[in-house]
């Protein structure tokens, strides 16, 4: 996929430890959103910072998420989410996913595509 020169720069990758998450601020379809910005071996995904099962943060404290073994877990009611899909694997809203938001790694920086 083609990064436009105008694309939106979320971090740089090297921010986000590898098999970690960050929380980052950005413009999606024109709302302002928190999301989850996760890496392994130099590739990131992102999904909005929102909960399938009630719609609360995934954080524990702001910003800081709870990853192990590359699942990521809602502090709220303990959903396990598969990090490089985003796919619920366990908890409330098995089977459901959390809803991912496009990015691309260009030049060492995460940067929002097709939005």
């Amino acid at each position: 996929m083609d990064i436009s020169s105008t694309a939106a720069v979320l971090c740089q990758l090297d921010d986000i430890p590898d098999g970690g998450a960050i929380e980052v601020q950005a413009v999606v379809n024109g709302e302002d959103e928190s999301l989850v910005v996760w890496r392994r071996d130099g590739q990131a995904r992102a999904y909005l910072n929102i909960c399938p099962h009630a719609g609360r943060r995934l954080d524990w404290a702001p910003g800081k998420f709870l990853v192990k073994n590359d699942v990521l877990v809602c502090a709220a009611h303990g959903a396990s989410f598969a990090a490089a899909t985003g796919e619920c694997t366990a908890g409330p809203c098995r089977g459901d996913r959390l809803r991912a938001v496009p990015v691309d790694v260009s030049e060492g920086r995460v940067v929002l595509s097709g939005t």
